[in-house]
């Protein structure tokens, strides 16, 4: 069997054709290429980060055909076995349509040939190089839609498009106006939406040429501006939720030194974020323009009058942290991680000190927990928790740092509670006992802080673990009582629906994977499981065979009807078309944050309920060897 690499010219790249033969008993290559020309293929889009390796180096290394998930591919590796580069044909017509690029081991980029043209249509990034997949519709090697795009990236983006003056690059992050009338807006505030995106491009190519404009060499370090806040369906006559940034900027590294980037606001739409503003380097005239469009405009971050940015100082500051960064990235050792990320803190937290304004401050100590959580999360700075501690207590000290103390403290207990499952023998009764204490604390100390709905829900979720379902109740319904306007009231107002359940009807409705509407009425007269389920979740999908088993066990009486909590549709699409199922599958984006997960607040996946012909609960959390058992009494 003949298996051609190929990637088609692009940007000046020369097209290169290998003839690669692999024998299908043992996939013993008959006439392999050499590692040299496998390595010398490149990705199609600019400024990705792979390994490649030198010509010594790569005159050592090794390529070997193999199944690749039932697929013939070539692997390239090098002296020391790590993987550099994969190269698959998906189809079976003996050329290679997909190729990974990989760095340091793990697959960082891949180029997609999806109708088997010999052309690359799609673009993915991956693991620590992000998570943009983009779409390039007449495989000219130009990015034509971002079909998954973070606000981290799509931040990027702006910043790289206001940089080389390119609207056509700018306008791929920003909403069009076909996704704004999607929002489910009401007329006013789409109007005046609408509005705003009419002068985008024109409001861009001002920006760009004007005497502030971003340098060509300069480039996005990071994005700060707080968490997203969801927009709630009623509001200004909306008939959706909505998922918003408000008032972002951006940090960005020139050969000047460092500044600062008003974005404004993002919008996500599905799997992408989008923004209505057009970045402009600060300045009143700029502040006074992002003022936030979706929430109640908050006083914007303002650099120190005659400023364009950080001062010298801060400056210094930042481009230390830049220099930790890339220590970062290079160190191995434990010891040597935990050092460089006290480091990182101990210079943040100079900058927030720094700042010129109550707002830069806040926006930087925000960045110093963030970064010390992730950390901690990562298991790169395990003392971490023990610093936010004490940068907690001495922001509690400050009335005027309420605010601040609470953001910190509410990290510190999670961050505590992510340690304490790292010990050889955790004691895990102990654990969600000293978890519980430590929010219904957070929640007496913070009644109402930004963090609060999501530190007790928090709470309800582990008393619901434990067994502890009225406390669990009594919580939900604080939620619901105090913040009611939050994600988290909608998740606790499903879950409390949920508890008190068995014997009564519940709503679960929604949209198939192919449009159709669907919900439990449409089964009424024949018993109903309801699977909660994803992709990624293993146990979910070893039941599916039970299942099956069932429903032709009790044929027309017993149905299931799946509700996936993927965040991606293509993660569903995909494993439907290995896997179909003989039932409806209701689907919307977000995942456990989803609509369709909030109607019953389901907290883990796989979840199922088990529904009577009447449309009322039997069990709101049955296991599938217990099913069979309830379906002979139900059904006798």
């Amino acid at each position: 069997m003949k298996t051609k690499l190929h990637q088609s010219a692009f940007s000046g790249q020369l097209a290169l054709g290998l003839a690669l033969v692999a024998v299908l008993v043992g996939l013993a290559p008959a006439a392999s290429p050499s590692p040299e020309d496998a390595l010398a293929l490149a990705p199609v889009q600019e400024g990705v980060d792979y390994d490649r390796p030198e010509a010594a180096v790569a005159a050592r290394c090794t390529i070997s055909a193999e199944r690749i998930n039932g697929n013939v591919g070539w692997i390239v590796s090098s002296p020391e076995g790590v993987i550099l580069r994969k190269f698959v044909d998906t189809n079976g017509d003996n050329r290679v349509d997909r190729w990974g690029y990989y760095r340091d081991g793990i697959e960082i980029y891949r180029d997609i040939d999806t109708d088997f043209n010999r052309k690359v249509d799609q673009c993915r990034w991956f693991n620590t190089a992000g998570s943009r997949w983009g779409i390039d519709r007449n495989e000219d090697g130009q990015i034509d839609q971002w079909k998954v795009i973070s606000a981290e990236e799509a931040a990027a983006e702006a910043v790289a498009a206001l940089a080389a003056a390119d609207w056509h690059r700018m306008q791929l992050v920003t909403l069009s106006p076909d996704e704004a009338k999607s929002l489910g807006l009401g007329k006013e505030k789409l109007a005046n939406l609408l509005g705003k995106l009419a002068t985008l491009e024109k409001d861009f190519q001002t920006v760009a040429r004007s005497p502030k404009a971003l340098p060509k060499t300069a480039c996005w370090l990071q994005s700060t501006g707080g968490m997203p806040g969801s927009v709630p369906e009623g509001t200004d006559g909306s008939t959706k939720d909505l998922t918003v940034h408000e008032n972002t900027m951006a940090v960005v590294r020139t050969d000047a030194g460092h500044g600062q980037l008003l974005l404004g606001t993002l919008v996500r739409v599905g799997d992408a974020w989008r923004l209505i503003d057009v970045p402009r380097p600060m300045s009143d005239d700029a502040a006074s323009a992002a003022a936030g469009f979706f929430f109640a405009s908050p006083a914007v971050m303002r650099p120190k009058p005659g400023t364009a940015g950080p001062d010298q100082a801060a400056q210094a500051l930042l481009a230390q942290i830049e220099e930790v960064d890339k220590a970062i990235q290079k160190a191995s050792d434990p010891k040597q991680q935990a050092a460089l990320q006290a480091r990182r803190a101990d210079l943040l937290e100079q900058v927030a000190e720094a700042a010129g304004s109550s707002t830069d401050r806040v926006m930087w100590y925000h960045q110093l927990a963030d970064t010390i959580t992730d950390a901690i999360q990562n298991g790169a700075y395990p003392e971490g928790a023990k610093r936010l501690g004490q940068l907690h207590d001495r922001l509690a000290k400050n009335p005027a740092d309420k605010d601040l103390a609470a953001y910190v403290r509410f990290r510190q207990i999670m961050a505590d509670y992510v340690l304490s499952y790292q010990v050889t023998k955790p004691d895990y009764e102990k654990i969600q006992k000293t978890f519980i204490e430590n929010l219904e604390k957070y929640v007496e100390q913070y009644p109402r802080a930004t963090e609060t709905p999501e530190a007790i829900l928090q709470m309800a979720m582990t008393l619901e673990f434990i067994g502890e379902e009225e406390r669990a109740v009594k919580w939900h319904e604080r939620i619901v009582a105090d913040f009611p306007n939050t994600p988290q009231a909608a998740k606790a107002q499903g879950a409390r629906t949920r508890l008190d359940s068995v014997g009564k009807r519940v709503a679960i409705s929604g949209k198939t994977t192919s449009g159709d509407p669907v919900s439990l009425d449409d089964f009424r007269g024949k018993a109903v499981l309801v699977q909660y389920w994803a992709t990624w979740c293993e146990p979910a999908k070893a039941d599916m065979a039970a299942l099956k088993e069932l429903v032709g066990k009790y044929r027309g009486q017993f149905r299931v009807l799946g509700v996936s909590l993927d965040s991606r549709p293509a993660d569903l699409a995909a494993y439907l078309k290995e896997n179909p199922l003989p039932w409806p599958q209701i689907f919307e984006t977000g995942g456990l944050d989803s609509r369709p997960a909030n109607q019953l607040g389901i907290l883990t996946v796989p979840t199922m309920i088990l529904i009577d012909a009447e449309g009322k609960v039997v069990n709101r959390n049955i296991s599938v060897a217990e099913l069979d058992k309830e379906l002979k009494t139900m059904l006798r």
